[in-house]
């Protein structure tokens, strides 16, 4: 017989009360769940139920037993339950917070896809550059931009990395010439990206040591991507952007890469997700798409 087919007759019979009535729920004849339990002793060699004609009762070694074979069988249903899980097409809300441009530009089209492909699959996308709890907020996964939260709890995965260029329009370096060293930077008027209220430096990777940085002259700060952009077209300063948002900036003229020989720093971008022992599929998912798609969108 099978072991385990045994111990969940077992333990309906002890839920039930007697052979009859697990016979009845398990579509068995009575002796057959007489048979399971009889299997189950002679393999440990230990009597489970003391029964007599009006009623059945575990003994001690049995009702130990009994609690043990509850877990087995819990573990062995939610094990089924993962397989159905990753087996099955996925359905359910994916709730997802995302920086705003990064989010609209790259990630949602990614999840849209997604969306499409599985009908069941509804999507709750937040476009905030604020972080957000996970925890908290009910968010199934986040995506961030530069060093990933170190929290208790929180899973990152890397999913891409950014190309950051300095870029300016013709107009800007006929007026003011074309820097030729990162050093020179620092002499010339920029249009700086602020987010959280903090100005970071621009970032530029040296062999064998940290990143050198620089903070040039400003008298424009956004926290909006676009807004930082536009200004740099219209010649008001240098800009430090990812190379998916000027592509086509780049590709018209109307903005021109600095520096082109300068190694680019590279801006990671992760997926955060809170540790859990079953990872939903949908999540998992999200994640491998994206992991998939991004890296050529950069």
């Amino acid at each position: 017989m099978d072991r385990l087919t045994s111990m969940a007759v077992f333990v309906k019979a002890v839920d039930l009360g007697s052979f009859t009535a697990a016979a009845e729920a398990l579509e068995l004849s009575g002796p057959m769940v007489g048979k399971h339990v009889r299997f189950l002793e002679e393999r440990l060699g230990v009597r489970l139920l003391t029964r007599t004609t009006r009623r059945q009762s575990l003994t001690d070694f049995g009702r130990a037993y009994y609690e043990r074979c509850r877990i087995v069988l819990a573990e062995v249903e939610a094990a089924d339950a993962l397989v159905a899980d990753q087996l099955a097409e996925p359905r359910g809300r994916l709730h997802v917070t995302m920086p705003v441009h990064f989010g609209r530009r790259c990630v949602a089209p990614v999840l849209l896809k997604l969306a499409q492909q599985y009908p069941a699959l509804e999507l709750d996308l937040s476009f905030s550059d604020r972080f957000s709890d996970l925890a908290e907020d009910d968010y199934d996964l986040a995506i961030r931009t530069g060093d990933p939260e170190e929290k208790p709890g929180l899973v990152a995965r890397r999913v891409a990395r950014q190309r950051m260029l300095v870029c300016a329009a013709p107009a800007y370096l006929e007026r003011h010439g074309r820097p030729q060293r990162v050093e020179e930077l620092a002499g010339h008027q920029a249009v700086i990206y602020r987010r959280s209220g903090r100005i970071r430096p621009w970032l530029f990777p040296q062999e064998g040591q940290s990143p050198l940085e620089i903070t040039p002259a400003n008298r424009l700060r956004f926290d909006d991507l676009d807004a930082v952009a536009d200004a740099a077209t219209l010649g008001m300063g240098l800009a430090w952007l990812p190379s998916w948002l000027v592509r086509e900036r780049l590709s018209s003229g109307a903005l021109v890469q600095l520096l082109p020989e300068q190694p680019a720093f590279l801006y990671d971008a992760y997926a955060l997700w809170l540790q859990a022992p079953h990872l939903p599929r949908r999540v998992r998912l999200a994640v491998e798409a994206l992991t998939d798609a991004l890296p050529a969108m950069m």
